[in-house]
């Protein structure tokens, strides 16, 4: 596909209006939905702000490449704009922005989509050929040079391939260094190809032979051989998302940012080439003598792990738990025999029997890598059967991974003729072994007895303490909407549900959970001289988002003007939160929103207290706003 089936002339915008980062964004959004590029610009700018989260596109130079691909897009698309006096986008060289592409990725686009939008990214690390953009003046220009650039570009594959393929075929190697490296970034559009052509480029300055393997949407491309591996005198990770690494074993590795793959590659070729790196080991090991770039608290590499393992658990308890309840609805209607109930509460029971082992297991394996798999499910069941319930599940997974390490460390002196069995044996069986034992007759019974006094607690709380409780947990579903804070509510609420089938604090977090975009959809209604037009389309889309217990909907609103936002929000959501404690309702579902209002033994009382938490928001939010002015 020629780059100029994604450069639509009539969404370009040659003359940017906006000075502020999020205008720009905003602008470049609006002309993609004038010219029915996308859908629904709500969930595209969602997209587009959540990869902002990551790391800045504001690449340097006087580049920002915003980009999302989502279901939001009707037809892939590039959107061309610039701006005269520059704009302030958080670039990662701190200066001014000139030159924006917003691409637009459906969700299903094909191989020939992405190559397209890899080989427009490769030619934006040319300085001339971006000197020619800022100096070009109309839509008709862009796509010329473009046009030019790809002829050119294809050229310089044509040769490039001949070059490798002679290499390949010779079983001589030359006596240049020769690197290899490893580009991904989470979306694979961009950074990830730009990163590669940079280290390219760079390497042959150097006079360094270098490989680069790029895992991006269209897959893994220009794989790393064995004997690649084996050759090369150092191996760089530009990446910002997991790759395999396993196979880079006793190799001097650089792991850093995509960014620095595309800004930083001559450091990073001379570091590679004169081994200035860690020692990588998959058995966990580094040697700390050379440059080691790792950053991240211990607290955070908690949170990864513990967020790897909510995520995996969570399809089984929102596909497990809405079975259960629709099949106890059933009940009250069709009797405790019949097939139809039968059906659905045995398959949502086999998925929730699940939870805590998946939960357990995926905390491990995120810890350990593959060794941590088996013993921390087994440590899951273990948990299941001790009645130790989900929190003793978060320790069998924390136990299991740790306690891999641990072997990982000690076994490190083995002889090399041994390694084999370390995966096969070794790691299988004292794995297991020791995490067993811990949970048996320390963990489990420990856990069993603190899971106990909670539920019995939780069981005798007053009412005055359980809306407390419940205001408390709606409040923390709205402080992030997504975050740490949301989601340990959330885990928590999870935990209850899971040991007691009691889904008063369900009904709690969920209502909280609803009540951001349910805010700034009525806001956006009733105060519309709050909002800008732009917002006040976005913010339609958070009626049904709101409904659907999907709080994310509110991040956009809440990126651009966090404190009104944010505090109106939790205002609302621990209301409604405490409501839902005081009124005694209970929701036996962990996801759904109004589509599961229905199961609730109060749905009625429920709607009450969703109703009285959004408008409270609503009003407080679109009371606190200062009108829209002209400019």
């Amino acid at each position: 596909m020629n780059i100029n089936d994604l450069l639509v002339k009539e969404v370009m915008i040659m003359d940017l209006k906006s000075t502020t980062k999020e205008g720009v964004i905003d602008e470049m959004i609006a002309s993609l939905k004038e010219n029915d590029r996308i859908n629904d610009a709500a969930l595209f700018k969602e997209g587009i702000m959540h990869r902002e989260s990551l790391t800045s596109t504001g690449l340097g130079d006087g580049i920002a490449m915003p980009h999302s691909k989502t279901t939001a897009v009707n037809h892939p698309t590039v959107l061309f704009a610039k701006s005269a006096k520059g704009v302030d986008y958080d670039s990662l060289d701190g200066q001014p922005a000139f030159l924006f592409f917003m691409i637009a990725a459906p969700e299903g686009a094909n191989d020939t989509h992405l190559q397209a939008l890899a080989n427009l990214s490769r030619l934006l690390i040319h300085p001339d050929f971006v000197l020619s953009l800022n100096e070009a003046k109309t839509p008709e220009e862009v796509r010329s040079l473009f046009a030019a650039a790809q002829e050119v570009q294809e050229k310089e594959a044509e040769e490039e391939n001949k070059t490798n393929a002679t290499v390949e075929s010779s079983t001589d190697h030359s006596d240049r260094p020769f690197v290899i490296a490893v580009t991904a970034c989470p979306t694979g559009i961009a950074h990830t190809y730009m990163a590669e052509d940079s280290l390219k480029k760079k390497a042959a300055e150097m006079g360094v032979d270098i490989k680069v393997e790029t895992n991006g949407s269209d897959g893994i491309k220009n794989r790393l051989t064995a004997d690649d591996i084996k050759r090369a005198s150092g191996v760089i990770i530009a990446a910002d998302k997991k790759v395999e690494l396993a196979r880079f074993d006793g190799k001097p590795m650089l792991q850093r940012p995509v960014s620095d793959g595309i800004r930083k590659s001559e450091e990073l070729i001379t570091k590679a080439m004169n081994k200035q790196a860690p020692i990588y080991s998959s058995d966990g090991q580094k040697d700390e003598s050379a440059d080691n770039d790792e950053s991240g608290s211990w607290i955070n590499r908690v949170y990864k792990d513990l967020m790897n393992g909510i995520s995996t658990m969570l399809p089984f308890v929102v596909g497990g738990g809405i079975l259960m309840a629709i099949s106890f609805l059933l009940e009250r209607t069709l009797g405790d025999t019949n097939a139809i109930y039968l059906f659905l509460n045995t398959v949502g029971n086999n998925a929730f029997n699940f939870l805590i082992p998946i939960l357990a297991g995926y905390i491990a394996l995120s810890i350990a890598d593959r060794p941590g798999l088996m013993p921390g499910m087994v440590g899951g069941l273990i948990a299941v059967n001790s009645n130790a319930g989900f929190l003793g599940g978060l320790a069998a997974g924390f136990l299991a991974g740790y306690t891999i390490l641990a072997l990982k460390k000690g076994l490190k002196g083995l002889p090399q003729s041994l390694n084999g069995l370390k995966s096969i044996l070794l790691y299988p069986i004292l794995g297991l072994l020791v995490t067993g034992a811990l949970m048996f007759f320390i963990v489990g019974p420990i856990f069993a007895t603190i899971n106990l006094a909670m539920i019995t607690f939780l069981e005798n709380l007053g009412t005055g303490n359980a809306v407390l409780l419940g205001a408390l947990l709606g409040g923390m579903m709205s402080i992030d909407m997504g975050g740490p804070f949301n989601k340990a509510a959330y885990a928590f609420s999870i935990g209850i549900f899971t040991d007691t089938g009691d889904g008063s604090l369900m009904a709690a977090v969920m209502a909280g959970g609803m009540i951001p975009p349910l805010a700034i959809a009525l806001a956006s209604t009733f105060f519309k001289n709050k909002f800008n037009e732009d917002e006040r389309k976005s913010a339609i889309t958070n009626y049904v988002m709101g409904l659907s217990f999907i709080t994310e909907g509110a991040i956009p609103f809440a990126a651009a003007d966090p404190l009104r936002t944010i505090g109106s929000s939790v205002v609302g959501a621990a209301i409604a939160g405490g409501l839902t404690q005081l009124w005694d309702v209970t929701i036996p579902a962990p996801h759904g929103g109004i589509f599961v209002v229905t199961l609730s033994n109060h749905p009625f009382l429920f709607l009450g207290a969703l109703a009285i938490g959004a408008v409270i928001s609503a009003v407080i939010l679109g009371l606190w706003r200062k009108p829209v002015t002209n400019d």
